[in-house]
């Protein structure tokens, strides 16, 4: 998943075509600020403030096959997985930010040190965000090792029993 990371980042850099100027410069800046600024709004854990870097159509794919896995749609069911990964008391610590246009990627450590049968996760993710009018329109999550992943969120995140589900 590194490799994903990878083109991500050639993606950013090497598909420039000539100079920036100094308005795609501030620009890009601009847009690293406001993923910085969303992750010190994640760390103080205020969701509220996490939803105010959204835009009315975000889009934020998580991959895998986990509970929590799948593409989220508006701010309201993005937020709704952010209050699951609380309870997973999942952290992330930012490493790295590059930009290019509408585009920022960033590569964080993403880890949890709940003790629930476990369930531990403890790797590099990497985030490749959309940025339009200041605000997050699509967010793709890539990790480095998906496996793992998977167990952690399957570990904290079970399924209830089929009787219960299908009661429903």
């Amino acid at each position: 998943m590194l490799g994903l990371a990878a083109l991500c980042i050639s993606f950013l850099t090497l598909g420039q075509t000539g100079l920036a100027s100094e308005s795609d410069i501030s620009q890009e800046q601009a847009n690293i600020q406001v993923i910085q600024d969303y992750y010190a709004a994640y760390a103080e854990g205020d969701l509220e403030k996490i939803k105010s870097f959204f835009a009315p159509d975000i889009v934020w794919r998580i991959p895998g096959h986990h509970p929590l896995a799948g593409e989220k749609q508006g701010p309201d069911e993005v937020a709704a997985f952010f209050t699951q990964l609380d309870k997973g008391n999942f952290q992330a610590d930012p490493i790295f930010f590059q930009s290019q246009g509408d585009y920022v990627v960033d590569i964080h450590r993403g880890w949890s040190n709940v003790e629930d049968g476990g369930a531990q996760v403890d790797q590099l993710f990497t985030l490749m965000f959309k940025i339009e009018n200041g605000k997050i329109v699509e967010a793709q999550n890539f990790l480095s090792d998906q496996h793992q992943a998977d167990d952690f969120f399957w570990r904290v995140y079970p399924l209830k029993p089929l009787p219960e589900r299908l009661a429903q």
